[in-house]
């Protein structure tokens, strides 16, 4: 897809350093000091999850700033009926070209190839303020929840076809492809790869603690 200010691509082997770089650059210190998302990048590629037809760059100026990649998830109802969903990110646009929309241009092209694909819904944890204006609604709208009836402030959901969770109660069951990211050492590792650069506190990760602790109340 090609556009007056830039192009959006599949990702190649060839760009697997730039966009780990990318997204490193992208996280840095934004949820906890330092950042994990560029090691997920690198292991999720190889992980059954992952969505190869869904890994999408995007270029401007010749560099590549912004990338964005999928993994297959699950929906169970109440009576044990499965729905394969999607999950995407690690979302990301370099901090020079944030506030330019080309993080939603992403979003809406690989939504596009996803519908096309056959999916029907994308379920995500983030921050609502970022994707309401992409279609996505709180979970508690389409009754989709963590087991246990958790319904999470920050998971999110969209339908990509009209109707598809059709009032059932759904559990989420997100992807396993995280779970490497949780060895500190392995990530520490990694990101030796990469220039050194100072971890530090933001207010932003207290704003991410608390979004990603808070859950909408039941009645």
């Amino acid at each position: 897809m090609k556009h007056q200010n830039y192009i959006i691509r599949p990702e190649t082997p060839h760009d697997y350093y730039a966009v780990e770089a990318l997204t490193r650059e992208a996280f840095w210190n934004v949820y906890v000091p330092g950042c994990y998302e560029h090691y997920f990048v690198h292991v999720m590629r190889s992980h059954p999850d992952f969505v190869p037809e869904l890994d999408y760059v995007l270029e401007s100026g010749g560099k590549i700033v912004g990338s964005i990649l999928y993994t297959r998830a699950k929906l169970v109802d109440e009576t044990g009926v499965e729905k394969p969903v999607l999950s995407f990110g690690p979302l990301c646009i370099h901090p020079a070209h944030q506030r330019k929309g080309y993080g939603k241009a992403l979003l809406t092209h690989t939504l596009k190839k996803a519908t096309a694909m056959g999916y029907e819904a994308v379920v995500n944890f983030g921050d609502p303020g970022n994707y309401v204006t992409s279609g996505f609604v709180s979970c508690r709208k389409h009754r989709v929840c963590l087991p246990g009836n958790i319904y999470p402030c920050a998971l999110l959901v969209k339908e990509l076809r009209l109707g598809a969770l059709d009032g059932r109660t759904w559990n989420f069951y997100p992807s396993g492809a995280d779970a490497p990211c949780e060895d500190a050492a392995a990530v520490a590792a990694f990101d030796a790869q990469f220039p050194p650069k100072d971890k530090a506190w933001r207010p932003s990760q207290e704003i991410f603690y608390i979004q990603s602790h808070s859950v909408i109340s039941v009645p």
